[in-house]
């Protein structure tokens, strides 16, 4: 992006987010007639941010992947702003693939040894990256007061299953085996992420859970994750829940996306019921409690509910809540409005709470 570019860009997240600050009178008014699903009404703001999306030009699964990238980064600076943090830093790790970047978030007023997250990225497989997801990340590090490292994953369809799972694992292990080294507390690390990174982060819970991990025969196994942060997960490519029909077209996410996600990271004869897949598909014991948020207008939240039901009725200490009016990527508008925000805020508590 030019520098010119940046400057447009963000003069029109000023305009939008001065709008989104108008009294929720008047958003409400703007936003339009209520929409009403499954008995559930769509949060004025979230109605109105689908209006502007909806002016900004074609979705994203209708651009070449290359642009549509530079969308979602530039969606992100709509939706997050600047979110203050105490300290940023970045550094590469070997990877299975290459060099794996990570980005290190430290809130301000922490010091010494301390409870942290390590962060996997949405985006489908296909988009995302440490910029797109920053505002998350400082804004979890801020208000849960836990050190956040963020994982810049291989994507499809450059590097297509497992090579995210792979990645993921990776930086989790360097993390968990090099934490007294980074001033984190090696018994009270968790892991996240939202959406795609909600499905990678399910999927390492379970394999850290399990005796030896994927660490190999004779190598030390690495740290289970203390807590899970999973934010609308996907968890399933076996099954088609009814949320995914539902909500198919008109609330961000659609059918459409979701399509042209799999078809880019799944390119073989991948059994869809793999464990690194389809976290759904298998048994949950000894995973990390957890801490699990579905959208109302999603078409990931029955199977985000899924998941923390099994977990539950494996024993899992599972805090599930439903932002009943919100869309999928409710996440990314840490900086726009009201709704997003205090959504993040209890995501943020919750985690704080689960490390404690």
């Amino acid at each position: 992006m030019s520098d010119v570019d940046k400057v447009l860009v963000g003069a029109k997240a000023l305009m939008v987010r001065g709008m989104f600050n108008l009294p929720s009178s008047v958003l409400r008014r703007l936003a339009g007639s209520p929409v009403e699903v499954d008995g559930r009404t769509l949060d004025p703001e979230m109605q109105l941010l689908l209006k502007v999306l909806r002016l900004e030009g074609p979705p994203v699964e209708k651009q070449p992947i290359s642009r549509g990238r530079r969308t979602i980064r530039a969606q992100s600076v709509l939706g997050g702003g600047r979110q203050p943090i105490g300290a940023v830093t970045d550094r590469t790790i070997d990877g299975p693939g290459g060099p794996l970047a990570l980005r290190f978030y430290t809130p301000r007023g922490l010091s010494g040894r301390s409870p942290a997250l390590v962060y996997l990225h949405g985006g489908g497989w296909i988009y995302g990256d440490l910029a797109s997801h920053d505002a998350v990340c400082r804004q979890l590090a801020e208000q849960a007061q836990v050190r956040v490292v963020a994982v810049d994953y291989r994507l499809a369809p450059e590097a297509p299953f497992p090579a995210a799972f792979d990645d993921c694992w990776a930086a989790w292990e360097w993390v968990a085996h090099h934490a007294a080294g980074l001033g984190i507390d090696p018994e009270r690390i968790a892991i996240g992420g939202d959406s795609a990174g909600g499905n990678l982060a399910a999927v390492v819970a379970q394999h850290a859970a399990r005796p030896g991990g994927a660490t190999g025969p004779g190598a030390a196994a690495a740290t289970a994750p203390a807590f899970q942060l999973l934010i609308y997960p996907v968890t399933d490519f076996v099954e088609r829940s009814a949320s995914r029909a539902t909500f198919a077209d008109g609330f961000f996410l659609t059918k459409g996306f979701m399509d042209l996600a799999e078809e880019n990271y799944l390119v073989g004869d991948e059994d869809r019921a793999d464990r690194r897949l389809s976290p759904l598909r298998h048994d949950p014991s000894g995973v990390a409690p957890a801490y699990v948020v579905t959208a109302g207008f999603d078409p990931l939240r029955d199977e985000g509910a899924a998941y923390a039901a099994a977990m539950r009725e494996a024993g899992v200490p599972v805090e599930e809540v439903c932002e009943e009016g919100l869309i999928h990527g409710f996440a990314n508008l840490v900086g726009l409005g009201r709704s997003g925000p205090r959504a993040m805020r209890r995501a943020a508590s919750a985690l704080q709470r689960g490390l404690t």
